[in-house]
């Protein structure tokens, strides 16, 4: 039972639908007491995680019973905010209905970043992750609800092909949708009434943690939220500022004050990631203090330290994510893996409430509801990508000419690739393209 359900998550292409996208099938070969199913959705403005709870209630608990019946655990829990009260009567009704007494709701408090696998294990479990280590070595696998959602429909036989996207920001018609993978990020905003603005700029995923991209690029099976604002709001300045400004900036206004490092979820937890410390050597251009500058290997990017944390508008998140590339580049791994005695004495009262972080990024004009809705709109063609996780890209079995329908596998994980996943067509259709990604025209 156990080697036919990692088949079948593997089968289907199952990939965590937010962050880095890791395989599933790798991440439940394991074994744990703890299994968390992270409906946390921290980040300010998205909504699509809170409607999978409500909506898709049945799928998320057997997702969720169903990994841990892959990993052993004899606990569940899914951690959740009580704000969410369509989602908690919806599940709280399923679990009673299903007589469930291995999981149970966890209530987190309302801030930023709940949703940090590691924030999250600490507050269900106690338990604190070691420095660069993963919730798997204190004994517990994190999934997304819509990552149980999708395990739930692989053992029916049904691949990812679809995604819950929120789309919101400078919209006519905010709401969270499920498109198929692959469609254009212009098109998702069309769905929602297309932008009330002129020139704009778009952010895949949350304000926080998410990526400038174009109306051109495709939803993929990580994108959780489209955001649109305008071009010159101030998080679209931040996220396009150029790497040599970003150093020159840190060199020249870092004062040492240490509000970055008050910020740091990660600090709070104990590990020994001390940006301002970072600064001070970048600042001094000691840039062979290999013990501090490798400590960014620490940093989850959540970006505490910039947002709510510097006052001088620096971004230390950003001086750490060029380290651990060049670091990475010249062959150096993270050597620091120390185990916390305890988290900081003031870590609760460092929380960071998402109401304040909501205004402090300058959003509050856009935290509207986002309904579930199932508009009906034409898809004419989709651009599905080989890379939608991380590791090594699916290696395409279709031709262009060839004919595919909806579900077909159109990817397959390389020979010897320890780290991949299966890509399907999200649409049936012809193959107009083979490349990166596949094109399907809709016949």
């Amino acid at each position: 039972m156990r080697e036919e359900i990692i088949a079948a998550v593997k089968a289907a292409g199952v990939v965590g639908a937010g962050g880095a996208g890791f395989p599933t099938h790798l991440k439940i070969n394991a074994a744990v007491d703890v299994v968390i199913a992270n409906g946390a959705e921290c980040e300010p403005l998205l909504r699509a995680h809170q409607h999978i709870m409500a909506a898709e209630s049945t799928k998320v608990i057997i997702g969720l019973k169903t990994v841990m019946l892959v990993t052993g655990a004899r606990r569940g829990y899914i951690g959740l905010k009580r704000k969410y009260e369509a989602a908690v009567q919806s599940i709280s009704t399923v679990l009673e209905q299903m007589g469930e007494k291995e999981i149970e709701l966890f209530y987190l408090p309302d801030f930023y970043p709940a949703g940090d696998e590691q924030v999250l294990v600490h507050e269900i479990t106690g338990r604190i992750v070691p420095e660069g280590g993963i919730p798997l070595n204190v004994g517990v696998v994190v999934t997304n609800v819509e990552t149980l959602v999708n395990i739930t429909q692989a053992l029916e036989g049904k691949p990812v092909i679809e995604k819950y996207v929120t789309i919101t920001g400078a919209v006519r018609r905010p709401m969270t949708v499920k498109v198929p993978v692959g469609l254009s990020i212009g098109e998702v905003i069309a769905v929602a009434g297309g932008a009330y603005i002129g020139e704009y700029a778009v952010i895949d995923g949350g304000p926080m943690m998410g990526r400038l991209t174009t109306p051109d690029a495709p939803v993929t099976k990580t994108t959780g939220g489209i955001i649109v604002l305008p071009t010159d709001h101030s998080l679209v300045t931040e996220k396009s500022m150029p790497w040599n400004i970003i150093a020159n900036r840190a060199k020249a206004v870092c004062c040492n004050c240490m509000a970055c490092t008050d910020a740091c979820p990660r600090h709070l937890l104990g590990h020994s990631l001390q940006p301002h410390r970072i600064m001070q050597a970048i600042g001094r251009g000691q840039l062979k203090e290999t013990e501090v500058l490798t400590k960014a290997f620490l940093c989850s990017e959540c970006g505490a330290c910039d947002t709510f944390g510097c006052t001088m508008g620096l971004s230390p998140r950003r001086v750490n994510a060029e380290l651990k590339r060049q670091l990475s580049k010249a062959g150096i791994r993270n050597p620091h893996h120390a185990v916390p005695a305890a988290v900081s004495g003031v870590r609760e009262y460092r929380r960071i409430p998402t109401k304040r972080l909501l205004y402090r990024l300058g959003l509050d004009r856009y935290d509207v509801k986002a309904p579930l809705e199932s508009p009906v709109f034409p898809v004419y063609e989709v651009q599905i990508p080989m890379s939608q996780h991380i590791g090594a890209p699916a290696g395409t079995v279709v031709e262009v000419g060839g004919l595919v329908q909806k579900g077909d596998i159109i990817g397959t994980i390389p020979d010897g690739a320890a780290v991949s996943a299966n890509v399907h067509a999200s649409i049936s259709g012809k193959i107009v393209s083979v490349g990166d990604g596949i094109v399907i025209r809709a016949m």
